[in-house]
């Protein structure tokens, strides 16, 4: 994901902002395929996987991978 999409991504459960916390950018630097959201609100934390953002509430993720 390109971290300007920080500017519109909310956390689903309060509309609260996300912070990226402990970003790994892809070999370009561009593009971050893994690390954290955190809602600066709730505090509620959300991964970030290849590059896709899960932002699915907590108590609808699988907590094993597909």
């Amino acid at each position: 994901m390109k971290e300007s999409l920080l500017d519109i991504l909310r956390c689903p459960l309060d509309k609260g902002e996300l912070e990226l916390e402990d970003p790994e950018y892809d070999d370009d630097g561009e593009e971050v395929i893994g690390g954290t959201l955190v809602c600066t609100d709730c505090g509620e934390s959300y991964p970030i996987d290849d590059g896709i953002p899960n932002l699915l509430p907590p108590d609808m993720r699988e907590e094993t991978p597909a």
